[in-house]
């Protein structure tokens, strides 16, 4: 979220600029009236109360000296009316404001290329070697219904589209794969593993903006709760309302939960299989830090995610998303893009993203820096990350599509067996 003293010290042509390359209208003029308009009503409200203040010591002089106060108690009356009215109009240009400010999008780091969709996304590496096959590769849902291990038809009947049934040895790598994930983050990356609530609140929805944008993405429960589409949400908000000592920092924390996704405008993509559900599993990875290092954390935490591709030896590429395919709240992002040969592309698996201070805002999380000579330093807002570490689902579909072999079966990689108790192949 931006903070209107930020577009003024930015510029509106420089502001306006940075809104338009993410494809919004030009918003500065109109945010600086609206401040403006509020530092008139609040400064004529201010005078009002000095007006009452005076007139109430008046009216008290006047009744010490038994002297006539019906004049005095009338204009003090149509100043409190005044006040009330005004009161009601100062909360309610904040709240435009508030709302105003709170639709617009982060503001891009320098180095995001200038494009409306992905199809401007920057290469940035790629890594590990293509299978070729001897026949054609098959889709993962056609090797496991093969198999008679991934189940769309019980899932349709259970709950509706977009969900997934598996069994057996299948349920257990995809298992296997989350559990793999998560020690290699917590043992050989340093991050602290949480067990965060599934349901959460309108104010974490909104602290890592959520809410209200992406409402219609959400899945809300009958008390008002809102199910998580990824734990970034209250793995972020562990620092909310908080000033975190700088000595702590960076917090780098991860969890592996289910998320849960409406996908809204989503009708007919990936309408087949289990690339696009309302229902998966994911390891996240949320980095809390300062504003110097937040850059190298971002750069470290996107390593993070391609090491358990690397590991799983399973091809990938590192993109650099342009503009016009930026999340709402990232100022940067990296996006893993893994090798899919029944599809015979490239696919998202991972999102690693710098939100900077664009969430902090929100959730009015911030850090103390260090105390320089005898004057303790001022709380700043701190840089929160976060990033795929990686989805499970999807890794899931690739090891079944990379490692199919031609009797059906899938080769279990070296890394995930002591997860599969030595278990070498699916099928």
């Amino acid at each position: 979220m931006h903070d209107i003293h930020d577009v003024r010290a930015l510029g509106v042509a420089s502001f306006d600029m940075a809104l338009t390359q993410r494809g919004f209208d030009a918003a500065g003029e109109a945010l600086l009236d609206l401040d403006s308009r509020w530092k008139q009503v609040l400064s004529t409200l201010q005078t009002l109360q000095t007006e009452r203040n005076q007139l109430a010591k008046q009216i008290g002089a006047a009744k010490r000296n038994g002297c006539d106060t019906a004049e005095l108690e009338a204009q003090g009356s149509s100043i409190r009316q005044q006040i009330d009215a005004l009161t009601a109009k100062v909360g309610d240009i904040e709240t435009a404001l508030h709302h105003r400010l709170a639709a617009l999008p982060n503001i891009l780091e320098p180095d995001v290329p200038d494009g409306r969709d992905e199809s401007h996304n920057v290469l940035i590496k790629s890594w590990g070697h293509i299978r070729t096959f001897d026949t054609a590769p098959r889709h993962h849902f056609e090797i496991g219904e093969a198999l008679n291990l991934m189940d769309f038809a019980a899932a349709s009947k259970i709950a509706g589209s977009r969900f997934t049934v598996l069994r057996g040895p299948l349920a257990r790598l995809e298992r296997a794969l989350g559990q793999f994930m998560i020690d290699l983050h917590t043992q050989e990356h340093g991050y602290t593993e949480i067990s965060p609530p599934l349901l959460v609140n309108d104010a974490t929805a909104f602290g890592t903006a959520q809410l209200p944008k992406f409402a219609d993405d959400l899945f809300r429960t009958t008390d008002g709760r809102w199910l998580i589409p990824t734990a970034e949400v209250p793995l972020t908000n562990l620092v909310a309302d908080e000033i975190v000592d700088v000595a702590k920092l960076p917090i780098r924390i991860t969890a592996l939960t289910p998320c849960f996704r409406s996908e809204a405008g989503a009708a007919g993509r990936d309408a087949r299989g289990m690339l696009r559900q309302h229902q998966f599993s994911k390891v996240e990875l949320v980095s809390i830090t300062t504003p110097q290092m937040s850059a190298d954390e971002h750069e470290r935490m996107t390593r993070c995610a391609e090491t358990v591709l690397e590991r799983l030896q399973l091809p990938y590429r590192r993109m650099l998303l342009c503009a016009g395919d930026t999340g709402f709240s990232s100022a940067k992002t990296y996006d893993l893009e893994v090798w899919l040969p029944g599809q015979g592309i490239y696919r998202e698996i991972s999102s690693c993203s710098n939100c900077r201070t664009f969430q902090a805002r929100r959730m009015n999380a911030r850090y103390r820096p260090a105390q320089v000579g005898t004057k303790p330093a001022k709380p700043e807002f701190v840089h929160t990350l976060n990033g795929s570490g990686v989805a499970v689902g999807r890794a899931l579909i690739a090891l079944m599509e990379n490692y199919q072999n031609a009797d059906g079966s899938i080769t279990i990689p070296d890394v995930l067996r002591p997860y599969t108790g030595g278990m070498t192949t699916v099928g």
